[in-house]
């Protein structure tokens, strides 16, 4: 399948949703099997093999899914269609992944007039090592490409998600964990910054987005790795528990796992810095011998308002005016208490 046609990885995930609502009610094979950008075929048939599809099963045809594919439709591995499918769709999302992550390095990362519009600071938040991570998505797939090209069955690939990891890792950490700062500067980019707003409306309506937004591309990092685990699960969910590729891709799904438990890691030591820094700004400890709040290991557990009953005069009379506010930060290692200026 030629990688221009794909479609966007947001279009492909909607209809792939779809898809799998349609199989749902239609437990039939041949509903399963009828490639919808097929439809001269007989559906309730039994596929023949031919040594090459017909010219008009290929030209003026965009097939996305496994089932759509003239080589796959035109073989008897269509018997063992669960396995393949799944197997499938890990290369077909990749290649559509691919795209998306294209779309967003070419014409929004490179674009001068959105550079100018930005420091470069928050241009480097915006869109972080999304390059890397294209790269990374790249090679990958050209392992998947070339798995593909020497079975269609694509049996093993837990090897080549292996053989990756590390880089995936590399790049998908790093990202994911810079994702809330990145939002957050999209929405103030937003409110108070005008030539940005032009730019990026102006960029949004190239025919390259198909009507997707910025913020559509800068997620999909995140939706693909937890996504990837998922398709991993299913093809071992399908795979005979006696197969000799079942330990390679036990071992590639705990590595995805790992690569997953890692970015959620790294956004929640990311926001208790965050908190961290928020408070040390907010502290002020007068006379007190001040205590630095930002230290490696530390973080803030809970934090809140408290009534203070002031013991002094007579013990039988207590008012409101006996009580005051303070509030406790309870962090790891250390509660402060503090009162509000």
């Amino acid at each position: 399948m030629g990688r221009t046609a794909v479609p966007l990885y947001q279009e492909y995930w909607l209809k792939a949703l779809r898809a799998d609502v349609h199989r749902v009610h239609h437990s039939g094979l041949a509903e399963l099997v009828a490639p919808r950008c097929l439809p001269g075929l007989l559906a309730h048939q039994t596929p023949k093999i031919h040594s090459a599809a017909p010219r008009h099963l290929t030209e003026g045809v965009t097939c996305s899914l496994w089932q759509e594919l003239p080589e796959v439709y035109l073989s008897n591995i269509v018997l063992e269609i669960g396995v393949l499918q799944t197997m499938f769709e890990l290369m077909a999302s990749e290649a559509s992944y691919l795209k998306s992550l294209s779309v967003a390095v070419n014409l929004f990362l490179t674009s001068k007039q959105l550079r100018k519009a930005l420091t470069t600071v928050e241009h480097h938040i915006l869109f972080s090592n999304l390059r890397e991570v294209c790269r990374v998505s790249e090679r990958f797939l050209l392992d998947l490409e070339v798995r593909l090209g020497e079975s269609m069955v694509m049996s093993q690939v837990g090897d080549i998600v292996l053989r990756h990891h590390t880089e995936l890792r590399q790049a998908y950490v790093p990202y994911v964990t810079n994702m809330m700062y990145q939002e957050a500067l999209i929405n103030q980019l937003m409110l108070h910054n005008q030539k940005f707003v032009l730019y990026l409306r102006k960029l949004e309506k190239d025919p390259q987005c198909r009507r997707q937004t910025l913020k559509s591309f800068l997620v999909l990092p995140f939706q693909r790795i937890t996504r990837l685990k998922l398709l991993l699960e299913n093809i071992m969910k399908m795979t005979d528990p006696g197969s000799c590729y079942t330990d390679n891709l036990t071992k590639a799904i705990q590595a995805i796992h790992e690569l997953v438990s890692d970015c959620d890691h790294g956004v929640q030591r990311m926001k208790q810095t965050e908190e961290l820094v928020r408070l040390g700004k907010q502290v002020d400890f007068g006379n007190i011998k001040s205590i630095p709040l930002i230290t490696q290991g530390r973080y803030l557990i809970h934090e809140g308002a408290l009534k203070r009953l002031n013991i002094g005069g007579s013990p039988t009379v207590r008012s409101p005016s006996n009580f005051s506010n303070v509030y406790l930060h309870l962090f790891n290692d250390l509660l402060l208490v503090s009162s509000r200026k």
